[in-house]
């Protein structure tokens, strides 16, 4: 259950970030990520009211740095995405998201068998290359390699601490840090936009788009917090780090983008990855 509960939050991420980065093309991503964000936090809170639990300051406490991770992955993430260095950002982001957590459950003194070691070291390869965009296929304006690497370990930094985080609240938590945290990301969003000089306000109509788009992020991200109470962290980052494979299937079939070679050899590692996990 864990592992499909972990798949479940690598597909629910993956529409998020497929719904949220097109939005970001047309709208301000500062102003995307404060509605997707605040969107999702409304949602969690709603699911909070009916899930009986018992938070201690502890779980808050690993909410709130989870919040401000949050806050900071979807910002950087989206401004990323905007500025057309998806290609760097994307594979930066989601390997950064897998290393944390996984770094993490080894301090933590988690152990597999060799089987979901080799899954993780197809993962992380297989990630980062279905995340890749080859020059010929790059769309939006050009920017340089250093601001796509910055835009890129920022956002994977934030999310590797967000699955890092979340891991420590226990079971019997419910729901209320979870909620508590998506309410962090979303100030904190504000905040980094203020200190870039971006724009955070909603105006234009598109971004509604984005409450779609945290919707999914909440189900995404309870999907992993569940996860990671039922198995192991590593294991749970480094599946729900898969996200970009649903992106990518989904630029495929709706926008019709081609897959080239290299994405499909990353598909096929991130599916052997899936197979040696779950085996062992």
């Amino acid at each position: 259950m864990a592992i499909l509960l972990a798949l479940v939050s690598a597909m629910a991420y993956g529409v998020s970030d497929f719904i949220g980065g097109i939005v970001s093309r047309r709208v301000s991503a500062w102003s995307v990520a404060v509605v997707g964000n605040t969107s999702a936090t409304v949602c969690v809170a709603l699911v909070a009211l009916a899930v009986p639990g018992d938070p201690s300051g502890r779980d808050f406490a690993w909410a709130a740095l989870a919040g401000v991770a949050t806050g900071l992955g979807t910002g950087f993430l989206y401004r990323g995405f905007a500025s057309g260095r998806m290609s760097v950002v994307a594979p930066i982001s989601a390997v950064g998201a897998a290393v944390v957590p996984v770094l993490a459950g080894a301090v933590g003194g988690e152990r597999f068998a060799p089987l979901v070691w080799f899954g993780i070291a197809a993962a992380l390869p297989g990630i980062w290359l279905v995340a890749s965009v080859p020059e010929e296929h790059r769309t939006g304006p050009r920017a340089s390699l250093a601001e796509g690497l910055v835009d890129g370990l920022l956002a994977g930094l934030g999310f590797g601490v967000l699955f890092a985080a979340l891991g420590q609240v226990p079971d019997g938590a419910g729901l209320w840090p979870l909620a508590a945290a998506q309410g962090v990301s979303v100030p904190t969003v504000v905040v980094l936009a203020l200190l870039l000089r971006g724009s955070w306000v909603p105006r234009e109509r598109p971004v509604r788009w984005a409450v779609l788009a945290g919707l999914l992020g909440a189900l995404a991200t309870w999907s992993f917090l569940v996860s990671t109470q039922l198995g192991y962290l590593t294991i749970s980052g480094i599946l729900a780090s898969l996200y970009p494979a649903t992106t990518v299937l989904l630029a495929a079939l709706v926008l019709h983008e081609r897959v080239h070679r290299a994405q499909g050899v990353g598909l096929g590692l991130c599916a052997v990855a899936v197979a040696l996990v779950a085996a062992g």
